[in-house]
């Protein structure tokens, strides 16, 4: 798998249905050891509510997890699963946590409810692309480093860090093709002068984009 989706931010949403308060968390997680310890977090917080039910995926080993934590079997932890795996969603964690309210909602009720839970979240949170992009070092002069700030960006890249001497070398990161734009541009910029070196390639998220 070259690429694959991801939430682009973590967040939290609440709606209320017959009296039942459903909150969700959604945090994007890199592991199963994350995922499970957020899991434990939310139980922990939310003590007192009547269920804390989840799903996670993660994309390295293709891990696919849910619970019902006590609702009827097949109504929560699998309807919350199914929005991710429609929409190719990884490295996602979500906690869906119910307040009852004394109003049973029914299979299909707690089914549309928990679903909803997961899909509010992941509008709200967003996703990114992830992808392999190629890290640069980039050598500046002080009075071009504004001047590459906005070329890095124009051209889809990340400046990640900074080091600060005679003169700049800026550790910029760039999505496929983003390299080979900013180098024309960085040859222009400088008459020539300077050129910037690899230094490795590794998977990051792209911008956000909309579910």
């Amino acid at each position: 798998m070259t690429e694959y989706l991801v939430p682009f931010e973590d967040c939290e949403t609440e709606f209320t249905e017959k009296r039942s308060r459903f909150i969700t968390h959604l945090w994007r997680v890199e592991s199963e050891e994350e995922a499970r310890s957020r899991i434990e977090e939310m139980k922990k917080k939310y003590y007192d509510a009547r269920h804390n039910c989840w799903c996670y995926l993660i994309q390295e080993g293709g891990i696919v997890r849910y619970s019902d934590d006590g609702e009827p079997q097949g109504t929560a932890g699998q309807p919350m699963l199914n929005v991710f795996q429609r929409q190719e969603v990884w490295n996602v964690c979500c906690v869906v946590t119910r307040y009852f309210g004394g109003v049973l909602l029914g299979a299909g009720g707690l089914t549309r409810a928990y679903t909803k839970g997961a899909v509010d979240a992941m509008t709200e949170a967003g996703i990114a692309r992830m992808s392999l992009w190629t890290l640069w070092d980039v050598p500046c002069t002080y009075p071009l480093f504004e001047r590459m700030k906005l070329d890095i960006a124009a051209c889809g890249g990340v400046l990640r860090d900074a080091e600060y001497g005679q003169d700049i070398t800026l550790h910029a990161a760039f999505p496929a093709g983003g390299a080979q734009q900013f180098q024309t541009r960085l040859t222009e910029l400088t008459a020539g002068q300077a050129d910037m070196q690899p230094t490795g390639e590794e998977f990051l998220p792209g911008p956000r984009e909309d579910v």
